[in-house]
């Protein structure tokens, strides 16, 4: 399903770590791609409430938490500049659909980065 928030679709996810040589470029794709697919569920579920969005975020937050391990292999890590660059986008996401009042904390409460 292609993305219809306009905002959405003329972001650059994750651009300061692109431009950081630390983070490997294939890694950061799919940290991108998990961003992108949960733009796809909010569009396909569209949650009626916070709550509902804190659950679409959880499963988000989780497949990073998998992605770690890449970062790892490459020999990079989900550090400081990358955790704010990560939990920026998460916001970026819930205020972008209409959640300005998400916290970033609850977007990605169940990280372990």
């Amino acid at each position: 399903m292609p993305i219809t928030n306009q905002q959405v679709r003329e972001h650059a996810f994750l651009r300061a770590l692109y431009g950081d040589d630390y983070y490997p470029d294939h890694v950061l794709d799919k940290g991108k791609a998990i961003l992108l697919g949960l733009c796809e569920r909010i569009e396909t579920e569209q949650p009626k409430d916070l709550a509902a969005l804190y659950v679409l975020t959880e499963t988000a937050t989780e497949e990073f938490n998998a992605l770690e391990a890449e970062f790892e292999a490459a020999d990079s890590e989900i550090e400081t500049v990358a955790r704010e660059e990560i939990a920026e986008a998460f916001w970026f996401v819930a205020s972008a659909y209409g959640f300005v009042d998400a916290d970033v904390e609850e977007l990605i409460a169940v990280r372990e980065w």
